[in-house]
């Protein structure tokens, strides 16, 4: 299937509507993005770690980037369930970047699944499964 919506074109919705959040729409293919997160001390917990707190945010996003990619950009599709385990540290000094596949494009409800992984070092530091509920006037 092809995306509705471009990489350039998800960023800058992004930037205009979440200016709180400073994440980077890296790809946009078929059925996956990835998003990355820049990392500083604000993202930090103690024990330099990345906070749980960011690793959801950022699930979050990629979920929400993955589904409007596909349908278009619909401001009000709104996360319904996120479900996150956290497996390993992640490194406190490189960017945090998440996978979220679309596992299933329904007409109220979308699945996605989001890997995240520090930037430059193999294996997950966390595995979220997303679903987000799609508004009724913007349903196939």
């Amino acid at each position: 299937m092809t995306n509705a919506v471009s990489r350039h074109a998800l960023q800058q919705f992004l930037t205009a509507e979440f200016p709180q959040i400073d994440m980077t729409v890296e790809t946009v293919e078929d059925d996956a993005v990835l998003i990355r997160q820049a990392i500083d001390h604000q993202h930090l917990r103690p024990g330099r770690t990345v906070s749980g707190p960011t690793m959801m945010a950022v699930a979050d996003c990629a979920a929400y980037v993955a589904l409007l990619a596909r349908i278009g950009i619909v401001p009000l599709a709104v996360t319904t369930s996120l479900n996150i385990h956290f497996l390993n540290k992640p490194s406190p000094d490189r960017a945090i970047c998440a996978k979220a596949t679309l596992l299933k494009l329904g007409q109220r409800l979308a699945v996605s699944e989001v890997a995240i992984h520090s930037e430059g070092t193999p294996g997950l530091v966390a595995h979220a499964v997303v679903t987000y509920a799609i508004p009724a006037q913007r349903r196939r």
